[in-house]
């Protein structure tokens, strides 16, 4: 079974049922990932239709100020995912600086309900790579998928050393820097995502669609001398890794291993 541990199904609007039929037939597992609280009802009823559709509760950081002041609101939605994210920091492409303190105060709001609910969380950390880091490591936070990585060298590899999962995505073809982390990430902390349907859109202006992730693989195999058969496996390992023994996850972790790598 493949895995793609950040997407933003809600985002497909009349090519959902394609997307999903593909999700289907290729047997992908997919982390779809919410942008704030009307996303993650959207998400919750696209999970609804097919159980390779985890649906989670996150807010981005360019949504950050909107929720700063209203913290309370999001302790229910919280409580009700069965995982977090995309949360994060943006600092990077937000350049407004009067909204970082917002996105640190609602990042730290969703760090200490992860440590208290023992949740993974899928994390957006352009330009915030560093103080991330020290978030994680501030609120014990042990399971951490960090999505899309384009950061210093330095920092992964301090955060390698934390036990961060690492997703690598469709800017791997064509971007020597996310080929250099694409090789840097070690074998036991590689996971695969598109950020579709925008991830693609991004950069080739094609919108992306679930497949997309079997050219991830590719490429990921050609980088580091291996198979897409092998990587496939490798990835399967990782995430089944991540969610042993969540309480939260049971279903998805006997649909993971039920299905095979």
């Amino acid at each position: 079974m493949l895995i793609d541990a950040h997407v933003h199904l809600d985002k497909y609007g009349d090519l959902l049922d394609d997307a999903l039929r593909e999700i289907e037939r290729q047997r992908i597992f997919t982390v779809a990932t919410a942008m704030d609280a009307p996303s993650y009802a959207a998400l919750k009823a696209i999970g609804e239709r097919s159980p390779l559709v985890l649906p989670t509760f996150g807010v981005h950081p360019r949504r950050a100020q909107q929720y700063a002041g209203r913290l309370g609101e999001l302790g229910p939605l919280i409580e009700d995912s069965p995982a977090i994210g995309e949360i994060g920091l943006d600092f990077y492409w937000e350049k407004d600086t009067a909204t970082y303190p917002a996105q640190i105060r609602v990042l730290e709001y969703f760090f200490a309900a992860a440590r208290e609910q023992n949740k993974f969380v899928n994390l957006h950390t352009k330009g915030g790579e560093k103080e991330i880091l020290d978030l994680l490591e501030k609120y014990d936070v042990r399971r951490a998928i960090i999505h899309w990585y384009s950061g210093p060298l330095d920092i992964l590899r301090t955060m390698v050393q934390y036990g961060c999962y690492f997703t690598v995505g469709v800017e791997v073809h064509s971007s020597d820097q996310i080929k250099a982390i694409a090789k840097e990430i070690p074998d036991h902390l590689m996971l695969t995502e598109t950020d579709n349907p925008g991830g693609l859109k991004w950069l080739t202006g094609t919108m992306g669609m679930p497949t997309d992730i079997e050219k991830v693989i590719d490429t990921l195999a050609q980088l580091r001398e291996s198979n897409a058969e092998s990587i496939s496996r490798i990835v399967h390992a990782n995430f089944v890794r991540l969610i042993h023994d969540d309480p939260w996850l049971t279903a998805a972790r006997g649909l993971l291993l039920g299905g095979g790598g």
